[in-house]
């Protein structure tokens, strides 16, 4: 990935331009991080959709305090975690929210079911709290350092070591006992 520093400088020379170069590096790790967390392509894009127009936005008002990618990934959060919680305002209680996502991993086109191990293990995942699937797939997948996942998601280290041991623990379980 290019370095933060230019696509901000970039940015300030030429909106357009710099805004091409931090789409070129952002959008495809920002969806599936949207993905793994809504499940759903179609919402996946939606919500990316949201999250650079909100991006762009504000980019004038970044204030250099976190990475550029720390704060990308916390307006993703946040976009991920309004979509989900429309859904629980509509009456719908949590566990209801995580078998929609299962039964929309199920029905996806996406996936390979023939891997079961694959298919068991994001089953796995959507089971997990919201908390813990945030952690879990920030530090699994995008393989951030928890001190960035504490700046995306505004929480304690100590916390997120915790979520996260939990999470694994949760993972483990299902795979092999379901």
């Amino acid at each position: 990935m290019i370095n933060e520093i230019k696509i901000r400088e970039a940015c300030a020379s030429n909106c357009d331009k710099g805004f091409k170069l931090l789409m070129d590096n952002f959008q495809e790790p920002i969806y599936y991080y949207i993905r793994r967390i809504v499940v759903s392509h179609e919402d996946a894009e939606d919500i990316l959709q949201e999250v650079f127009i909100r991006v762009f936005r504000h980019l004038d008002h970044f204030r250099n305090e976190s990475s550029l990618s720390t704060w990308i990934y916390r307006i993703a959060t946040n976009e991920c975690l309004r979509f989900l919680n429309t859904r629980k305002e509509g009456v719908i209680s949590s566990e209801e929210v995580q078998e929609d996502l299962i039964g929309k991993l199920k029905a996806s086109d996406y996936v390979d079911y023939e891997n079961e191990l694959a298919v068991k293990f994001q089953e796995a995942i959507l089971s997990l709290p919201e908390k813990q699937r945030l952690v879990f797939n920030l530090r699994y997948y995008d393989e951030l350092e928890y001190e960035e996942i504490a700046r995306i998601l505004d929480s304690k280290v100590e916390t997120l070591k915790v979520n996260y041991h939990y999470a694994k623990d949760k993972i483990k379980e299902f795979i092999l006992n379901r």
